[in-house]
């Protein structure tokens, strides 16, 4: 078995057996090519069922020198998944990195912003150019169904459904939800796809998708971030902000106002509560509040 092969029956089996995303398949495969191109570039003679710990130790203290605590932890977890991989598939007897520890890392706070700030973000849209109504409905679904930036690309006529107030999503792993959506926000989009979108002359292969660049076809990811960096450019919003901060803020926001957790969980379609959990340490503010309200004391 070669490294090439590996890599790539590996990929399939992330996308088939554990029905990951795209993004996923793609940033695991990368950290395993960073091992391979190690190993090639130092001729090295081993294969993925020969590699020992030792050549493995000696790769990840290589690449520490030029990876935070967190690039490294993930690093040595994907190293990890794909010895496990190789077990289930039995090529080996062993994962050569079950006793490696990875480096500690503290949770990382999410950034946030102000409404005031999204706000004026949302001001900010030149309403002269054609994509306006887009960039607008872009901002408002970002902020009010608390997306991740794939799923908002991904984003189906199909999986609007305004008359019962939700949308569809379809988050990590491909799985599902269903997250409220206001009528504020609702309008936004049909005034995109009713005025701006009907005059695209759109790509067959993207009819069901909501957002489509000028050439009708599915916008990037990458263009969501640039239309949120300029914005934030116009405005001197000193802040490096991303289509992520949008999902932050949306959660954040919704805890300070008194939004129950186990809700939250389900619209940001978090597995563990433990991960929503980490928007209790930006505004502690609810604690007061249910002391007051629920302790016999208070």
């Amino acid at each position: 078995m070669n490294w090439s092969n590996a890599i790539k029956d590996y990929k399939m089996y992330l996308k088939l057996e554990r029905s990951l995303s795209a993004n996923s398949i793609v940033s695991y495969g990368l950290d395993i090519e960073k091992l391979m191109t190690y190993i090639l570039d130092h001729k090295i003679k081993v294969t993925p069922i020969t590699i020992s710990k030792e050549d493995l130790t000696v790769f990840i203290y290589n690449s520490a020198k030029y990876l935070n605590s967190r690039s490294q932890s993930r690093l040595i977890s994907s190293l990890k998944g794909f010895f496990n991989y190789l077990i289930f598939e039995d090529y080996r007897s062993d994962n050569p990195l079950d006793t490696f520890e990875s480096p500690k890392i503290g949770r990382k706070l999410p950034d946030t912003i102000s409404t005031e700030d999204i706000d004026n973000l949302i001001a900010a849209i030149d309403y002269s150019k054609k994509e306006a109504e887009r960039n607008k409905a872009i901002l408002e679904t970002l902020y009010g169904c608390g997306l991740r930036v794939s799923e908002l690309t991904d984003l189906k006529l199909s999986d609007l459904y305004f008359k019962e107030g939700f949308i569809k999503v379809t988050g990590k792993g491909n799985k599902q939800r269903f997250v409220p959506i206001t009528g504020a926000t609702i309008d936004y989009i049909i005034n995109y796809i009713e005025n701006s979108r009907r005059l695209l002359k759109i790509n067959p292969e993207y009819t069901d998708i909501v957002f489509l660049n000028r050439r009708g076809k599915q916008l990037t990811r990458a263009m969501i971030f640039t239309i949120i960096k300029q914005l934030a450019v116009k405005i001197n919003l000193n802040k490096t902000i991303s289509p992520h901060t949008f999902r932050h803020s949306f959660a954040t926001h919704l805890l300070e106002n008194g939004a129950d957790l186990r809700a939250i969980q389900q619209m940001l379609g978090h597995e563990s509560i433990t991960t929503t959990e980490i928007y209790m340490h930006i505004d502690r503010t609810h604690l007061h509040t249910a002391i007051n309200k629920f302790h016999p004391r208070s």
